[in-house]
């Protein structure tokens, strides 16, 4: 029988002709990201050499991303400490792909690796961040690891003891209606097999919609990819693949896709027709807790976010700054925008999204995580509701456990700033 695109790029770092499922290899790792948690992985990697005669190296310094996102720029001066031993580190080991509190070049990690080119079909992609699953919208097979397990990849150049995921094939066809899109059908995705579903699984995107829709749209798609218990999203490289990484990411050297065998065995296949699908939104505190938007239109928020590694790129921006032209946000809303990234940031100016934007009553914030991990920007104050484009909604997740925090687009996020409730953006029809 035949291979899926994971155990095929699987097969292929191991140095073996075929694996299943269920079987433990041990790849070769590609690229290694780590963010400002690279703090803790250089304690790991040092305790490596400890009592050895040996000098503390990376395996191949080009193989590794360090980008700081999470914190920036720093909030305390433990953060600032943390990022300042970062530095030293970085510069140690000649770590060229480090990219700093920086406006030319910095930004959140998920997109900084995609847009500098850094992600190619076919590689294995590691990360000390759970939503490392988004860069297999580039084909490749990415996942997140713990400080541990990244520091032995530092040393070694190899991902240990990693279990070869069975696949869910999720085939999607029809075409979007107005103001639906990307988010709302991993939404749909996730709340139809639940935030377990698909655990310790890979998941594989398939059919004619899945092969119109841009890279930004595959990125927002394996992005949540791990909001259904998956170890890696995979949208298998295509046309649009090569497009994005010739003409938006300047690769130029070969690219190599990966795609699955016509006889693959997949443990599920799951059919998914957009042409009826309408805005959807997940309620608190879960993921899975998956409605369409119309059944809790009129729920009024007091903050409202647009940004992040899920739906922080231009055209999300230009979705948002369409629907807000000319409008203002509505008073006691506070709206919130972090573009994924300084290119994005600058991309925006230029077209005059963020114009638009501020001139409704928006602050748009320096790229980075801010308010979504709710360790930074943008906390909620008690009781308090937030709408946004981020990727998480338990309690606490935007700072405080008493909030409440709605997921959405980023067409129903600028909807609901105009009016100051969730807001079904078709309601002024299609």
């Amino acid at each position: 029988m035949g291979m899926t695109v994971a155990e095929k790029i699987l097969a292929r770092a191991s140095g073996l002709p075929k694996v299943s499922a269920g079987a433990v290899v041990e790849p070769k790792v590609d690229l290694a990201m780590s963010h400002e948690n690279a703090a803790l992985v250089i304690n790991q990697f040092l305790e490596i050499y400890q009592g050895t005669p040996l000098t503390p190296r990376i395996w191949d310094p080009a193989r590794v991303a360090v980008i700081f996102d999470h914190r920036v720029p720093a909030e305390s001066a433990k953060t600032a400490t943390n990022q300042k031993k970062v530095r030293d580190f970085v510069g140690a080991q000649a770590v060229t792909k480090f990219h700093d509190i920086r406006g030319d070049v910095g930004g959140i990690c998920h997109q900084i690796l995609p847009e500098s080119g850094y992600v190619r079909p076919g590689a294995v992609i590691v990360g000390t961040d759970s939503h490392t699953t988004s860069h297999g919208a580039l084909g490749a097979f990415a996942f997140g690891i713990g400080a541990t397990e990244m520091a032995s990849v530092w040393a070694l150049g190899v991902a240990l003891n990693i279990e070869v995921p069975a696949t869910l094939k999720v085939v999607v066809t029809g075409r979007f209606r107005k103001f639906v899109g990307p988010k709302d059908l991993i939404l749909h995705l996730i709340g139809l097999i639940t935030a377990q579903g698909a655990n310790f699984k890979a998941i594989e995107f398939h059919g004619e919609t899945i092969r119109r829709m841009n890279t930004s749209g595959r990125l927002t798609l394996c992005n949540m990819a791990v909001e259904a218990g998956a170890t890696a999203g995979i949208v298998p490289a295509d046309a649009e693949t090569e497009r994005y990484l010739r003409e938006e990411a300047g690769v130029t050297d070969a690219i190599d896709p990966v795609l699955p065998d016509a006889d693959a065995i997949y443990e599920q296949t799951i059919a998914i027709n957009v042409s009826k699908l309408t805005p959807q939104i997940a309620c608190p505190h879960t993921v899975d807790n998956v409605k369409p938007v119309s059944e809790v239109a009129g729920k009024k928020v007091q903050q409202i976010v647009i940004g992040s590694c899920t739906n922080g790129r231009l055209d999300d921006l230009k979705v948002a700054a369409s629907i807000l032209k000319r409008h203002k946000v509505a008073a006691n809303t506070r709206m919130l925008v972090f573009p994924a990234s300084g290119k994005v940031f600058r991309q925006a100016l230029a077209k005059g999204y963020v114009g638009t934007l501020m001139q409704a009553g928006a602050v748009v914030m320096n790229s980075g995580c801010g308010p979504c991990l709710g360790i930074h920007e943008g906390a909620l104050g008690d009781g308090e509701t937030a709408l946004s484009t981020t990727n998480r909604n338990f309690k606490g997740r935007m700072g405080n456990p008493t909030a409440e925090v709605y997921l959405c687009s980023p067409a129903v996020a600028a909807a609901s700033a105009i009016t100051g409730v969730i807001t079904d953006p078709q309601q002024g029809g299609d």
